[in-house]
């Protein structure tokens, strides 16, 4: 025989049916921010700096060494924009390392499970 579920009514609240999940879950609260306030300080400088350098450099290099000449400039400025997504790869590669070392997995980037000894 089948089991005939009832429709909720419209304005009937939905807590009913999670009743025990919120029951088990009450009084563990974890409100730790799931990305660290130094990741996003460093995105956002790295963010900051892809808009200025490329712009900056472009603007500051076509009439000064480029003489006016705008593709060697806009070249210029690409090869800056290179230059600081590199340099973000490096910051957050170092940032990485350092948590390696500090949770113990140093090296392949996924911590590996013990091994068992053979005597």
């Amino acid at each position: 025989m089948s089991t005939i579920q009832q429709r909720r009514p419209h304005q009937a609240p939905i807590a009913s049916t999670n009743e025990k999940t919120l029951q088990s879950n009450t009084g563990s609260s974890d409100t730790t921010p799931v990305v660290e306030a130094s990741v996003i300080k460093t995105l956002l400088a790295f963010t900051a700096a892809m808009v200025v350098v490329p712009i900056g450099s472009y603007f500051v290099t076509v009439n000064t060494i480029f003489r006016g000449n705008s593709t060697f400039a806009g070249g210029f400025a690409a090869f800056m924009a290179n230059v600081v997504l590199v340099g973000y790869v490096i910051v957050a590669w170092k940032e990485d390392q350092e948590d390696q070392k500090e949770s113990g997995a140093v090296g392949t980037g996924v911590r590996m499970p013990e091994q068992k000894k053979e005597k």
